[in-house]
């Protein structure tokens, strides 16, 4: 019988006292609910720093497209620059000889050399070229070469006589400056005062 008591002694429920000792060994293996704290607070900081990254990232990237974007732009221009300086001289070849034989006899070739410049000319004003005006204009250094100063009353000081080669801008960037003659005029004063009045 005492076998039986034990045995019923094993198989009884515990008491409090041991149920308690048991819950306090688990709560002992979970952290305090304050523990995950400095944790959380630690993960929210790297969270905050990974974003940050990514947006200086994305910030670094849109910045780099754009620059190539106007590298290629840059690249672009530059070779067609190159191009239109090059073929400038065909343009002059031209105009010397629409101008070469100015009687009736040649004026098939002459409107024949005037059609081709033209759309020569066309063709490069779509990429940007422009004839610098020199018609009725007075003497500017920054887009004028003069290669001959003569003096007249008849015209003001600075005044354009003629254009002895003409000039081109590109995209606003001088090209070539026109070479033309200027007239001086004596009671005027000094070209080079005048023109940095202007």
């Amino acid at each position: 019988m005492s076998r039986r008591g034990d045995s019923e002694k094993e198989h009884e429920p515990r008491t409090d006292a041991s149920a308690s000792g048991a819950e306090a060994a688990v709560n002992d293996s979970m952290p305090a609910e304050t523990a995950p704290a400095p944790e959380l607070e630690k993960l929210v900081a790297e969270k905050t720093d990974l974003r940050n990254a990514l947006v200086r990232l994305q910030a670094d990237f849109e910045n780099y497209r754009k620059r190539i974007e106007r590298e290629r732009h840059q690249e672009r221009h530059r070779g067609a620059e190159a191009l239109v300086e090059h073929l400038l001289p065909v343009l002059d070849a031209f105009d010397r000889a629409i101008s070469a034989h100015p009687d009736a006899a040649h004026d098939e070739y002459r409107t024949g050399f005037q059609l081709i410049r033209k759309q020569l000319f066309d063709v490069l004003a779509k990429q940007g070229l422009e004839r610098i005006e020199t018609d009725g204009k007075r003497f500017d250094p920054h887009m004028h070469h003069a290669i001959e100063r003569f003096e007249t009353g008849d015209e003001p000081d600075g005044a354009i006589l003629e254009e002895l080669q003409a000039g081109y801008i590109f995209h606003g960037k001088v090209l070539r400056p026109a070479m033309v003659r200027v007239a001086v005029n004596p009671e005027g004063g000094d070209l080079a005062s005048n023109s940095s009045a202007n």
